[in-house]
């Protein structure tokens, strides 16, 4: 027959004594306060995101704020740049141009072919001739101002167009 056994019999609790009671009354107030968290998160919750959504807005204003700055201020050194490049080329345009004008000038006159200055000066000295011719017989010739200035009858423009070479039309 199987006796019950005593209280006698039964192993002594461990967790018995003044120091299991105080860690069991902290891990109770640690979960009460767990849950009193939980509670106040539920609650608050909405008004905590709301006020996160409205910081975030307000900081992502600010950040577009200052690209958008940035951005201005990139934009404006590229310019600056731009300007820069665009005008040295200019400026090298102009010094080859004027590069190529002084040797088509220079090969023109190695070919005999007047300059302007040239041919300014033969009209000076023609409008000079004309007037002394027109002192000595004013009713022999009109002046040179009097007459119409055309191309064929001009003596300096056929001597010049003498002068010239034929041209050779690419084929």
């Amino acid at each position: 027959m199987a006796t019950k056994p005593s209280r006698d019999d039964t192993p002594p609790d461990p967790f018995a004594g003044p120091f299991s009671q105080s860690v069991r009354d902290s891990a109770q107030q640690i979960w009460l306060a767990g849950l009193g968290a939980f509670s106040k998160a539920q609650q608050e919750g909405g008004k905590l995101f709301e006020t996160l959504v409205k910081e975030g807005v307000a900081l992502q204003r600010k950040t577009q704020s200052v690209a958008e700055e940035r951005v201005s201020e990139v934009t404006q050194r590229m310019s600056a740049v731009a300007g820069e490049l665009s005008q040295k080329a200019t400026q090298q345009w102009d010094r080859l141009e004027g590069i190529f004008e002084q040797r088509v000038s220079k090969a023109l006159h190695k070919l005999g072919m007047p300059t302007q200055a040239d041919l300014d000066a033969l009209h000076a000295r023609l409008d000079e001739l004309q007037a002394r011719l027109d002192k000595l017989s004013p009713t022999h010739r009109p002046s040179r101002a009097a007459r119409p200035a055309t191309s064929s009858t001009s003596p300096v423009r056929k001597a010049a167009a003498k002068r010239a070479p034929a041209r050779k039309e690419p084929k």
